[in-house]
């Protein structure tokens, strides 16, 4: 079966969510999860088998700076005694000629960094902002009919 060109997932029908709410400066957005191994060498085979021993989620959600709600939700980080807070993401990916619409909902997310300042004369203002994550679930897949 050839492929149909038109069933190929166009990104600029992807959305991010944090906590049910729709971030729509947003235009990029990456999640992986790393999965680590331990090697095992077994006796009477040359091959090396390995065992998974821990996942490690990070993403990054990039965009336009249009409030100041990231640094006004980080602001524990102003003490010396605050709690990072927790959040949750859902990804969702949605072109109208795809086999369908996929969303994956990132947990326990937490912030790797709060942009304070970044910003040049005559330029937009992007953010880039790193995350991890602790478990993922697939709400929604895209499956070929």
């Amino acid at each position: 079966m050839a492929l149909d060109a038109e069933r190929v997932v166009n990104g600029s029908f992807g959305e991010l969510w944090e906590n049910g709410e729709w971030q729509d400066n947003i235009n990029s957005t990456t999640a992986n999860v790393e999965i680590s191994k331990n090697a095992l060498n077994l006796s009477g085979r040359r091959w090396q088998s390995h065992k998974v021993v821990s996942l490690n989620g990070t993403g990054t959600a990039s965009g336009y700076k249009v409030t100041s709600k990231m640094v006004q939700q980080n602001r524990w980080a102003e003490g010396e005694r605050g709690v990072p807070v927790k959040t949750e993401l859902i990804s969702k990916l949605d072109d109208p000629e795809a086999f369908g619409h996929e969303r994956i909902r990132l947990k326990n997310v937490k912030w790797d960094q709060i942009t304070l300042a970044n910003w040049t004369a005559g330029q937009e203002v992007e953010e880039e902002t790193p995350f991890t994550f602790e478990g993922f679930e697939l709400l929604d897949p895209i499956e070929a009919n």
